[in-house]
């Protein structure tokens, strides 16, 4: 008896394992366009910051991320979508030191808004928002320049997860369809 379960669990397993398809796969089971190509297709108009700010810098960053996600590197398909992102970004003093007043920690964070443009009709075809927020400490009150680098740490890292889920929400778009 035990062993007719296990055998009809394989066997299920086995007719089940035909239904799924690896979301980055290099051949469509359906016979359909590859993600990757569908993501290659999308030109990242240049995110809006001004010059020589913080913000511009973190505008490139993730600008670059999304061109290398979507294209894994490689090059660009003939555009078939346009995406248009825009960034804002917070700083806040986490844990204040009460005898000098100096934060301890502080919170860096982006508020990015975004859409995506069908090129050929015109229509918006996803529009969405999204948030990073990070922490980082400041190693000492009087160590100026690693407080500058855990900032500029923090904007990276932030970069990365606004670009991180930005990836996630368009690839859910060309999957699935909403």
């Amino acid at each position: 008896m035990g062993s007719m379960r296990i055998a009809a669990a394989l066997l299920i397993a086995a007719l089940a394992g035909g239904c799924f398809q690896p979301l980055y796969g290099d051949r469509s089971v359906a016979g359909g366009p590859v993600l990757r190509d569908q993501l290659s297709g999308i030109d990242i108009i240049q995110i809006e910051a001004p010059k020589g700010s913080d913000e511009a810098r973190l505008a490139v960053d993730i600008r670059d991320a999304l061109l290398f996600d979507f294209t894994g590197g490689g090059y660009a398909a003939p555009p078939t979508h346009r995406l248009r992102v825009s960034i804002a970004s917070t700083r806040a003093s986490i844990i204040v030191d009460v005898n000098t007043s100096r934060p301890d920690i502080e919170n860096f964070g982006i508020n990015a808004s975004y859409s995506l443009t069908e090129i050929v009709s015109g229509r918006v075809v996803v529009t969405g928002q999204t948030f990073a927020r990070v922490s980082y400490d400041i190693p000492g009150q009087q160590q100026r320049f690693a407080r500058q680098r855990g900032l500029r740490d923090a904007e990276n890292r932030a970069a990365k997860v606004i670009a991180d889920n930005i990836m996630a929400r368009l690839t859910s778009y060309f999957v699935a369809g909403t």
